[in-house]
């Protein structure tokens, strides 16, 4: 469903469904604008036969309309084609990179020790980048290729998962994976903790990629190990919320922590950004004592990033 308000969010208009018998998942991504179209991407529920937490049967699709059009009307709005990840790729397909983490059952969670549990590997909450940077490999010069770049579910750490969206001339928006110059595809990228819900925004001034994502510090620790206010698996630290650069979203410079939770249970995740100025502003699920555990908190809390450009070095 989409809303919209005339007056800076004071009001809403009444909600409209934008697509009929379609199920979705979505998180605090970003939203692209280009000249003429915004876009934002969302999960579809595809698959829904997967026991447990569903990333197996996710599939990410874009979302694009004009600008300038009513966005309340269904018809005005462009969805791309999409493969679920289990329709892209199997466990079974991958060696040599550690992913999968821990080995699961194809369509169920596998229990690996007490209220420890991994679902099957997946994907979910894509953000959307545009390379305009002529000399990446992955530019455009037609300017007709987005890219999403998505959390993954595997059990480790490090990784993000990579999509890219081409807009047609016929105006139909296909989905496919993006290669690299011996010709494999490039499923899997690296990109620091992308195993957890981040957010990219991308800086006219700076001319960078600025990545907001939780920092994992103890992902190696054996289950039996494991600290008792980590929320399920050892790569689920939630508490120090990292700021990162780059040039072309695979090398990734480190320019500090935005904000930290006294222990574990303190979560600073699930972050969403926006550029003021000078500054960054960050808006954070956080937590404290009183918090259920990591996962389930109980605040919103607010950073600002002061002259966030001068930590390029």
């Amino acid at each position: 469903m989409i809303t919209a308000s005339d007056d800076e969010g004071e009001t809403w208009s009444a909600p409209v469904t934008l697509t009929s018998e379609m199920k979705w998942h979505g998180s605090s991504c970003n939203v692209h604008y280009s000249d003429r179209y915004v876009y934002l991407a969302l999960d579809e529920r595809r698959d829904l036969t997967i026991q447990g937490w569903n990333t197996a049967g996710l599939a990410p699709r874009v979302l694009r309309a004009e600008s300038d059009c009513d966005l309340l009307d269904p018809n005005n709005w462009t969805i791309s084609d999409a493969l679920a990840f289990n329709e892209t790729v199997s466990s079974g397909d991958l060696d040599f990179f550690g992913i999968p983490f821990y080995r699961t059952p194809a369509r169920a969670p596998a229990e690996l020790g007490p209220g420890q549990v991994c679902a099957p590997m997946g994907w979910l909450e894509p953000n959307i980048v545009r390379f305009r940077d002529p000399a990446h490999l992955w530019h455009d010069p037609d300017n007709r290729t987005l890219h999403l770049f998505l959390r993954t579910n595997t059990g480790g750490t490090g990784y993000a998962a990579l999509v890219k969206v081409v807009e047609n001339s016929d105006g139909h928006l296909t989905a496919a994976l993006e290669t690299v110059p011996s010709g494999k595809r490039a499923l899997f990228v690296p990109l620091p903790g992308g195993h957890l819900k981040f957010f990219l925004l991308y800086d006219d001034e700076s001319q960078l990629f600025w990545l907001l994502s939780s920092q994992a510090t103890d992902s190696m620790v054996r289950l039996t190990h494991i600290s008792q206010d980590r929320h399920n698996l050892p790569n689920n630290e939630r508490h120090r919320l990292q700021l990162h650069f780059s040039k072309n979203c695979v090398d990734w410079c480190f320019a500090g922590l935005v904000a930290a939770g006294k222990t574990e249970r303190h979560a600073r995740n699930y972050a969403s950004m926006a550029i003021d100025g000078q500054d960054l502003l960050v808006l954070c699920r956080s937590g404290d004592d009183g918090a259920h555990d990591p996962q389930y908190t109980n605040l919103i809390t607010f950073h600002r990033v002061r002259d966030f450009r001068n930590l390029v070095y």
